[in-house]
């Protein structure tokens, strides 16, 4: 090749590279112009202040700790610690799986041990009817010309 013919080569792979650039550059200030930022969080409704699941017969063998942490607000490690074993291993084990590994010789009674924890431990109900605040919703107008 010879040597025009290099320069000519190089100055359309960094046109083409520009343009490139410029195509996504403008789509990313698109992008960036609409993004209306954080906006806060909205307040929580009556369904979610209702979210602590209270009856424990609705606990299962196959559930793991920390699910039943998770749905019923109690801390995972009082749950270990009511059943006296490590928590560190058996996190991702079923409560079944827990009864065959800990308890061989007695059927059900890992699951009867978190039930009795569950209950023992279980977080303050809300209020029936929480205030929510909320902030006023204000209708804008725009003028047509």
């Amino acid at each position: 090749m010879t040597p025009s013919r290099v320069r000519t080569l190089i100055f359309v792979l960094i046109f083409i590279g520009g343009l490139i650039v410029g195509f996504f550059g403008l789509r990313t200030l698109h992008a960036f112009r609409e993004f209306g930022g954080h906006r806060p969080p909205p307040p929580p409704s009556v369904a979610e202040a209702e979210g602590i699941e209270t009856d424990v017969e609705l606990i299962r063998e196959w559930m793991t700790v920390p699910f039943i942490s998770k749905m019923y607000h109690v801390p995972p490690n009082v749950l270990f610690d009511a059943l006296g074993i490590p928590a560190n291993k058996n996190r991702e084990k079923s409560l079944k799986q827990l009864n065959r590994e800990y308890f061989p010789q007695a059927d059900g009674i890992v699951l009867e041990k978190i039930k009795a924890a569950v209950l023992a431990n279980q977080p303050q109900q809300m209020q029936e009817n929480p205030e929510i605040p909320t902030p006023p919703v204000r209708p804008t107008f725009t003028s047509t010309p």
